[in-house]
């Protein structure tokens, strides 16, 4: 599309993928004549590709800085003004006919402004015209197209400028006398479409296709900018260069990761540079505001890798697939958890809605007969624990079937479930119509407590939203459980450290957290805790707990809000994380990297050499 983007975010691209480094060079080179005509030939042989250029406004950035810092090399040497930097070294993909026209003219204005600026408006009009060859932009469709076509090789030998009527007579680079051609580098750059998996049209769904064939077995489940990066694997494998590009930082969460890295990774390709994520905005009109990260491709090499939060700039060894420093560590899930806690999704019932009750049907039902009590029970979900108002359903053991029947109302809704299964598509369900007076899966239930935590919640919340159920009570598949588990877990579950970890690899539902007991609450990292720790934790855990009844009836929802979230409750949790991070590192974490940091050290280590697995207990 040709949405203009702000220049303070497309250099979060450009400086780190080649601009700085021309920088650093300029600076190195100081007044030496030889090392700054040099840096000119350098110039002269940079190719840009953006193949995803809209109306090109990349290129025009990445353009214009260019000529900014040769304008500086001419001050300091005096020689002819005349750029070296040629707009056929400049290339795109564009899918719009209307947006590549756009783009070509915007690099001829790029032109025209910088030869104003940088040698003389009257020099600029002169050279203007005849219109001459501007910027290589391909209309199509960059995941079809072969990208070694569009911007191939490159080699050392000069090529003539043409302009729409023959040779213009501009500069060629053996006029100012700086010899030799510089060895051609392509940069590659860009904001590709990112469109996750439930948006993509069919057509896009078929490019993914096209591109992920022998490579992604899981390409459905991956956003569309995915393709893009497989693109720039598959080139920088044929073909030295960089890249960097803008991403939805969903391609570097959860099951994204583990379905598309493995095969950038067998490129032989490694991460050189990356932004954490921020929110990337347009001057449109109509803003089209989302979280991204920047990611940097190139092969391996021994450079330090340049890692950006915020204003903040860290050089590392390695930056991992999840844009955590130092680690390259992939998370796979497990089948057994590291902290020996059980956690359990939630029970489904496939009734038809027939088991299911509101709290109205519920207290009427009971009114009616007061023996159908001991078959009613809290039912809890998502929604639910985070309003704090549960459902109702019916919960009948075997042995208690016929006195359940012996109820009308209850007899009518379990024939009704009994005929919701009997005519499902599903095999596996029409299997279990007979047994229609219970839920289609049942994980487990407790006999004293349940911990319990949302599968969906919105990335607003500081904590995920958890908490503490009877026996009595029910879950479904929106939630998680920890059955009659140690209270210590919830201290856990309610961390700072626990939502950043599931925020990095449990992936998301739109932009909401997405938890898992197997790739989330299995693999969390968790250090020894001694009986000590496990008393501390008990206490936070508690403490939290009592700070929510002080605010009843105010629920989830309304505690947890980060701008209304009561400052003793506040204190609680700060209490809660001070204790954990405490037994992680003798201190509180700086921030969110750090802690990652931290965790993915733990999980390499916890991960290095498998124990022969043990089926996790409820402990008492």
């Amino acid at each position: 599309g040709m949405h203009y983007t702000s220049v303070p975010n497309i250099l979060k691209v450009l400086n780190p993928l080649f601009l700085d480094d021309l920088r650093a060079q300029l600076d190195a080179a100081g007044t030496s004549l030889r090392k700054l005509r040099t840096l000119r030939r350098r110039l002269s042989a940079i190719r840009v590709f953006d193949p995803a250029c809209g109306s090109g406004n990349f290129l025009v950035i990445a353009y214009l800085h260019m000529r900014a810092i040769e304008a500086e090399i001419v001050s300091r040497t005096n020689d002819d003004p005349k750029s070296c930097i040629r707009l056929d070294n400049f290339y795109g993909i564009e899918i719009k006919g209307f947006a590549a026209e756009i783009a070509r003219l915007a690099l001829l204005i790029a032109e025209f402004q910088a030869d104003c600026r940088h040698i003389s408006q009257q020099e600029a009009r002169m050279m203007v015209l005849p219109l001459h060859k501007t910027g290589q932009i391909t209309v199509g469709n960059a995941l079809r197209l072969d990208w070694l076509t569009v911007c191939p090789p490159a080699t050392k030998a000069l090529v003539e400028e043409w302009d729409l009527g023959g040779a213009t007579g501009r500069l060629a680079l053996e006029d100012n006398g700086l010899g030799d051609a510089a060895e051609p580098e392509t940069f590659i750059c860009g904001n590709p479409p990112y469109k996750g998996s439930a948006w993509q049209t069919e057509l896009q769904k078929e490019d993914l296709r096209i591109v992920s064939t022998g490579l992604v077995k899981l390409w459905r489940s991956l956003d569309y900018v995915a393709g893009w990066f497989l693109k720039s694997a598959q080139y920088l494998q044929s073909y030295s260069g960089r890249v960097g590009l803008v991403s939805t930082n969903s391609v570097f969460q959860g099951e994204q990761v583990s379905a598309l890295w493995p095969t950038i990774y067998s490129f032989d390709i490694e991460i050189s540079f990356a932004h954490c994520s921020f929110k990337w905005s347009n001057l449109a009109s109509n803003k089209a505001g989302v979280t991204v990260v920047v990611a940097g491709l190139e092969k391996p090499s021994n450079r330090k890798k340049r890692f950006y939060n915020d204003d903040q700039v860290k050089l590392v060894d390695a930056i991992g697939p999840y844009l955590v420093p130092g680690s390259t560590t992939i998370v796979e899930r497990a089948s057994h958890p590291s902290t020996g806690v059980r956690m359990l999704r939630g029970n489904m019932p496939t009734d038809g809605g027939n088991l299911i009750m509101s709290k109205d049907e519920a207290h009427s039902l009971i009114a009616t007969n007061a023996a159908t009590e001991r078959f009613v029970r809290p039912f809890w979900g998502g929604v639910e624990i985070v309003n704090g108002v549960p459902r109702y359903c019916l919960w009948i053991e075997d042995d208690l079937l016929d006195e359940a029947r012996a109820v009308s109302s209850i007899h009518a809704r379990i024939m009704a479930a009994e005929r919701s299964r009997a005519l499902s598509d599903a095999g596996s369900t029409r299997s279990r119509a007979h047994l229609a007076y219970k839920f289609m899966q049942i994980e487990g239930t407790a006999t004293e407590h349940t911990i319990a935590v949302a599968a969906i919640t919105s990335e607003q919340r500081p904590y995920l939203p958890a908490t503490l159920l009877d026996e009595r009570s029910i879950l479904s598949n929106k939630c998680y459980a920890l059955y009659d588990a140690p209270i210590w877990a919830f201290a856990l579950i309610a961390s700072r450290i626990h939502i950043v970890w599931i925020a990095t690899v449990c992936g998301r539902m739109k932009t909401d957290f997405s938890y898992s007991n197997t790739l989330g609450w299995n693999t969390f990292p968790v250090p020894t805790l001694t009986t000590q720790d496990k008393a501390n934790l008990t206490t936070c855990a508690e403490n939290i707990l009592l700070a929510r009844e002080a605010h009843f009836p105010a629920t989830i929802a309304d505690l947890y809000d980060p701008e209304a979230m009561p400052e003793d409750l506040r204190r609680a949790h700060d209490a809660n994380d001070e204790t954990l991070e405490r037994i992680y590192i003798g201190r509180r974490f700086r921030n969110d990297t750090e802690r990652l940091e931290r965790l993915f050290d733990l999980y390499t280590k916890m991960t290095a050499a498998p124990q022969p697995a043990k089926k996790a207990k409820r402990p008492a």
